[in-house]
């Protein structure tokens, strides 16, 4: 066939270029690769399956009956392994093999959206003419790749295909939003993991008590013999910011952010000998000891968690663990430095991270709900066109009024 490279845009005319060198036939239709036990061997063996609610949450809900759209997921060579949105429309693409297990790799069909990016590792574009196939012209697409998160390297490739509205400028980041946020989702996955594991080596070593404050009026502690017991709301507090401040409190300080009175000393004291009892049948190592007063053991905490998964990156993570709040009850100044101390730490990184998905995350927390400038940063991170758009405009406005 005569193509004239010089009357398209370079990235087309490159891979009609690349496929003809390849001679192929531009009448031939995409070849099935994958089928039955194969195809679902290869499903449940893709990272990515592991963040198909990301893409399904982001662009299939989209694609409903009437939508005229269809979202394919497919892997670093080129093979489709999901093909979801618009049955109507999935329906007529089977005519030209874009169905679960086809191969659209540029070495298979030519140009195409999910085979040119996975060739140029980038964001493309393809309008009905530019396809190389015949049976692909009636078609356009928007593709981007999908990395690794650790390593860089392309692991698949997410595509929307339909008429021409599927190629305006507005999809392209929409795409390369919804492939951040999948390469996110596989990184929180594998520091969680990495997490789980480090945890149980280190229980297995060495056991370690263990603090749950959040969402909780009352502390939950766990000893290393694996027995539990409830501690009252001032024990829990007590035993919170002592794990919190690992370095010990003088008698003073502590009263301070107990009581909100450096001078309840005597107080404490007598509260502090009360702990010392309570503790002894679930976990007498911890003390605590006294000058200044500290405890006498590590002691993992659910809320020191948040903070190791806020580090480590796992903001989605540390977003849905922090859920109400350390002792959501307690008016004690020490916990409310605490809460306010771990909030500040979460918000700076998801202001950071530029992610809408995660802002608006925040923005849905009884903390985040009133934060004018998260909502905002969520709305400068959308893509133009996004639905959710709607959403956060209305959150502001109400936040203005």
């Amino acid at each position: 066939m005569d193509r004239d490279v010089s009357r398209v845009r370079p990235l087309v005319g490159a891979s009609w270029q690349r496929a003809e060198q390849a001679r192929l036939d531009p009448g031939v239709v995409a070849p099935l690769v994958l089928d039955g036990p194969g195809l679902e061997d290869a499903r449940r063996a893709h990272p990515i399956a592991a963040a198909l609610p990301v893409i399904r949450q982001l662009l299939v809900r989209d694609a409903e009956p009437d939508s005229r759209v269809v979202v394919a997921v497919g892997d670093a060579r080129g093979r489709l392994l999901w093909v979801e949105g618009d049955p109507v429309l999935r329906s007529r693409a089977e005519r030209m093999l874009f169905v679960p297990g086809a191969g659209w790799a540029e070495g298979d069909v030519g140009t195409s959206a999910p085979g040119t990016s996975l060739a140029v590792g980038g964001g493309v574009q393809i309008r009905g003419a530019e396809h190389f196939a015949v049976d692909v012209k009636p078609w356009s697409c928007t593709a981007v790749p999908v990395r690794d998160p650790e390593t860089g390297e392309i692991i698949g490739v997410i595509d929307v295909t339909g008429g021409d509205q599927v190629a305006e400028p507005h999809v392209l980041p929409l795409l390369e939003a919804t492939a951040a946020a999948v390469e996110r989702e596989l990184l929180i996955g594998r520091l969680r993991d990495a997490a789980g594991r480090g945890r149980r080596r280190e229980r297995s070593a060495r056991p370690v008590a263990s603090l749950r404050v959040l969402g909780r009026d009352t502390g939950e502690l766990t000893g290393t013999t694996g027995r539990t017991g409830t501690l009252s709301s001032r024990h829990s507090e007590l035993l919170t910011l002592l794990a919190w401040h690992r370095d010990g409190l003088s008698a003073e300080r502590l009263a301070e952010l107990v009581y909100g009175d450096a001078a309840s000393t005597v107080t404490l004291r007598a509260e502090m000998v009360r702990l010392r009892r309570a503790l002894g049948p679930v976990a007498p190592e911890l003390g605590p000891l006294a000058r200044p007063y500290r405890l006498g053991a590590p002691l993992e905490t659910d809320i020191g968690g948040v903070v190791d998964l806020q580090r480590r990156g796992a903001h989605r993570a540390a977003v849905a663990a922090y859920g109400g709040g350390p002792l959501p009850g307690s008016d004690s100044p020490g916990i409310d430095e605490l809460r306010e101390d771990v909030v500040a730490r979460l918000r700076e990184a998801l202001l950071e991270s530029g992610s809408a998905d995660l802002l608006i995350a925040w923005g849905e927390t009884d903390r985040g709900a009133g934060d004018e400038e998260i909502w905002r940063a969520a709305l400068h991170a959308l893509p133009a066109h996004s639905p959710r758009r709607a959403q956060v405009v209305a959150r502001l406005l109400a936040l203005e009024s």
